[in-house]
């Protein structure tokens, strides 16, 4: 039921407050008319009492309160979803953003969406292919899964977060398979830099792409992620298909929440962001899975840059214990010019082991992966000593774990950001790499996977 009011009293900065109201809801959405026509959008941030605290998505400037109506829609924010979607670019609202039509909705779905029955879950165990060696072979990204990518300023993460999109499918299935990519607080060189890689890559066919700019007001960033969730669900669950989501960067969202809590005065937590980040994080996070029944899925790589380049900070911090795991990139690395710079020791991807294996990935790929986590500490470790007192001070043995931690940052990891490399092609590398080795060392690999790939590795 719309309700009209007059009664609008005080705005400051992007907050407003209209007295004498009743019936009026939380997130409820609100449109305030000009006597000149016009129109700005908000939503209820609280109620109290006859009192009705308005978040303004647009600019307050220019607003004269003494002659501007407030009319509350009875509904929250929506977004209406069809399978056109696909291939559109859309602002952090919702609306069209590339100059075609606007979209016929099959429906329209609440943005915040509906809590998932835990008991309605089924169990995330299907490889998802993004061809990006570091995560395929050794962090495993897995149907259903959340798998954020922790990085820092300055590191090319925006480049990461493309190539995924472009390359990433479920194998034996990848006609059903579609992207959703929330850009949140971006510039606009970098939204322009996702839109042309599709576009120019041809992956722009199967996304869903919804760009929110820096300049864009702090509310909207809050709405940009939901609305990507809102789609996916709606491709995945109503639609059959398996939907990868992926969000850049949440910190900027994490700070938008903080802007609009600071504004509220409401009582600060950890670093000034409010003590609801958790729960606030997880409402988006726990949208991801597969149900038991459906044929989609959700799967969610956030990304988002680590302050100070601080993994206690509050957003990675909080992010970790919602996700199953964490991808990290490494400013060391990346100096070195390893590109992507994905530092695999401390990264994890916690459902790996339910992702690969026989009919999978191959039968081989959890020893293998297991070998290599091992070579690599401590080849690192190797390096460490030999900087410390000298090559004299290493066995052979331990020049030549010197030698493979070399060879698998430059190999392995380093791939640049063109290359889509295919499960059996990580593998290959992975045992071509441990050629390097004794066969004696490989203690974690069954004899059976050394007789049959060891001997190729030996050969090269």
């Amino acid at each position: 039921m719309v309700k009209e009011y007059r009664t609008i009293r005080e705005v400051v900065g992007p907050l407003m407050l209209v007295e004498g109201v009743s019936g009026v809801t939380y997130n409820e959405l609100v449109e305030i008319r000009q006597e000149d026509g016009d129109l700005r959008r908000g939503k209820v941030l609280e109620v109290m009492g006859d009192k009705a605290l308005v978040q303004l998505f647009e600019n307050s400037q220019g607003l004269k309160i003494s002659t501007s109506k407030a009319r509350f829609l009875g509904k929250s924010m929506e977004l209406g979803v069809s399978v056109d979607m696909l291939g559109r670019v859309f602002d952090g609202i919702g609306r069209t953003k590339d100059g075609g039509p606007d979209i016929l909705a099959d429906m329209s779905l609440d943005i915040n969406g509906q809590p998932i029955n835990p008991t309605a879950r089924d169990y995330p165990d299907e490889f998802i292919q993004t061809g990006v060696s570091a995560i395929d072979g050794l962090n495993t990204l897995v149907r259903g899964q959340k798998l954020p990518v922790f990085s820092a300023s300055g590191l090319p993460h925006a480049n990461l977060a493309a190539q995924i999109a472009r390359q990433a499918k479920v194998l034996g299935d990848e006609g059903n398979f579609a992207v959703v990519f929330a850009a949140v607080g971006i510039t606009f060189e970098e939204a322009d830099f996702f839109i042309q890689d599709f576009k120019r890559t041809g992956a722009i066919d199967r996304t869903v792409l919804f760009m929110n700019l820096a300049n864009d007001p702090a509310i909207e960033r809050i709405a940009t992620p939901r609305m990507a969730l809102t789609a996916a669900e709606y491709l995945a669950f109503e639609k059959g298909m398996h939907v990868l989501v992926i969000i850049t960067d949440i910190t900027n969202y994490a700070e938008a929440l903080r802007e609009v809590s600071a504004a509220r005065k409401e009582v600060p937590g950890r670093r000034g962001y409010p003590g609801y980040l958790y729960t606030d994080l997880a409402t988006m996070y726990e949208r991801a899975g597969r149900l038991k029944g459906r044929k989609g899925s959700i799967t969610m790589i956030p990304i988002l840059t680590m302050p100070e380049d601080d993994k206690t900070h509050p957003i990675p911090d909080l992010t970790g214990y919602i996700t199953e795991g964490q991808i990290i990139l490494s400013r060391e690395l990346f100096k070195r010019g390893v590109v992507p710079p994905v530092d695999v020791l401390p990264s994890l991807s916690r459902l790996k082991d339910k992702g690969i294996g026989k009919g999978k990935t191959r039968e081989d790929h959890a020893d293998t992966m297991n070998q290599l986590f091992a070579c690599y500490a401590r080849g690192k470790e190797c390096k460490e000593l030999a900087a410390i007192l000298g090559d004299a001070a290493l066995t052979e043995v331990d020049k030549l774990y010197a030698k493979f931690a070399g060879e698998f940052e430059k190999k392995y990891v380093s791939q640049g950001f063109q290359k889509n490399r295919s499960i059996e092609e990580t593998l290959n590398i992975g045992w071509e790499l441990l050629g390097i080795l004794p066969r004696s060392e490989l203690k974690r690999i069954k004899d059976v996977y050394l007789d049959k790939y060891y001997k190729k590795a030996e050969e090269n």
